[in-house]
């Protein structure tokens, strides 16, 4: 709620774009989604919202007819979402299904938030109004590769954990050959550079699929970049702001990540690789071990509004000295994304099943992803076309 408080009603309907969901739609299925799983599934309760399911079921709907709908106020809306949740807190429990699916609510709810930003960035709409704090200072700077020796390793979800995806289901080995992958993020001065080496129009650095949705598309640069007087700007939300050198490139696509990786004689690392380094072979939940994820250890839950230098959270380095392998901006990964060995859906099936082998795996949050959902084990994914969100990458040597 209050991602979208400071917002005009007419502000909430946005227009129609392929990336984003009206606001007012938004808030109305989470409310739906909650109450499908927590109340109707598991108390066969009636809907609190009769036809609600008409508004709100994102796998019955076209994403093109939710402009169309007949949606409820926003004043309705929002009553809609507070009963649902005072009645959602107030349900008894029933076995274990209760936690899980009080858990899936809550997690999809957080990754609805984090849409709502990028609507937000999309749109050049001003920044939420959260409290924020400044970014912390970098005391070192960061360069170079961790080198992670060939071995056989186990990445995935373990059966202990409190809460799994089906997509992070369970637990496998994977054989790696040795490699070396940068300690951090790619820079927007990295970038920068290969933007004004003639990056985006040299054919050979990008795949088929890339070069014809740079044909297409005419991008130029990242998306949000803007030259100014004094050289480059980006814009954040509404703001256009300069583009600092040790901060993280953000807004990029896979294809743009690759054809860069190509132009710098590396590669993006593959998502069992990306794993590994940020758990140091171990079976952490975070880079640093166990400890919750707080405004010490990660750039998370917008505590500081923006993305951080590349180089800050260095004492929260995996145990290989990989930074930032949680927050700050989400990383493409050279995968698709697949289902674990022996996958099987879970109640809510078309979370992952329907994008197997469609989409690329994304790792490690970013800025805006809620502290309590990531983890080292989270397996995000888009579309490889996909640059509205807050995603950058690092590399391996080849």
């Amino acid at each position: 709620m209050a991602l979208v408080a400071d917002l005009r009603d007419e502000e909430l309907l946005v227009p129609l774009l392929p990336i984003i969901n009206p606001l007012l739609w938004e808030l109305g299925h989470v409310a739906f989604f909650a109450e499908h799983w927590t109340l109707r599934t598991m108390l066969a309760r009636p809907s609190l919202l009769p036809g609600s399911e008409l508004l709100y079921d994102s796998a019955k709907i076209a994403h093109d007819d939710r402009w169309s709908l007949p949606l409820p106020s926003r004043a309705k809306t929002l009553a809609y979402l507070q009963q649902q949740l005072e009645a959602t807190l107030a349900a008894p429990y029933v076995d274990e299904r209760s936690e899980y699916f009080q858990s899936l609510v809550l997690f999809h709810e957080d990754m609805h938030g984090e849409a709502t930003l990028y609507t937000r960035q999309t749109l050049a709409y001003a920044a939420p109004t959260l409290p924020t704090a400044p970014a912390p200072v970098a005391e070192t700077t960061i360069e170079g590769d961790a080198s992670i020796p060939a071995g056989r390793y186990r990445i995935g979800a373990r059966r202990e954990d409190p809460f799994v995806f089906d997509n992070e289901k369970w637990e496998h080995e994977v054989d790696l050959a040795a490699f070396r992958i940068a300690k951090r993020c790619v820079t927007c001065a990295e970038y920068r550079a290969f933007v004004e080496d003639g990056g985006y129009h040299r054919e050979a650095l990008w795949s088929a699929q890339g070069w014809a949705w740079r044909s297409e598309t005419g991008a130029e640069q990242p998306l949000n970049w803007m030259r100014s007087s004094d050289g480059w700007e980006r814009r954040h939300f509404q703001r256009r702001i300069p583009l600092r050198d040790r901060e993280p490139v953000v807004h990029v696509n896979a294809h743009e990540a690759e054809a860069f990786a190509r132009w710098a004689a590396r590669r993006l690392p593959s998502e069992a690789e990306w794993e590994v380094a940020a758990t140091g072979g171990e079976r952490r939940r975070y880079p640093w071990g166990e400890g919750a994820a707080d405004p010490e250890h990660a750039n998370l839950d917008g505590w500081y509004g923006d993305v951080a230098s590349v180089d800050a959270f260095a004492e929260a380095a995996s145990p290989w000295g990989c930074v930032q392998m949680i927050g700050n901006v989400w990383e493409w990964t050279a995968s698709p994304f697949l289902p674990y060995p022996g996958f099987a859906p879970d109640p809510y099936a078309e979370y992952s099943q329907p994008w197997f082998g469609v989409q690329r795996s994304l790792r490690g949050g970013a800025w805006s992803t809620r502290a309590r959902l990531i983890s080292t084990r989270w397996r995000n994914f888009y579309l490889p076309h996909r640059r509205d969100i807050f995603t950058g990458f690092r590399t391996c040597a080849l």
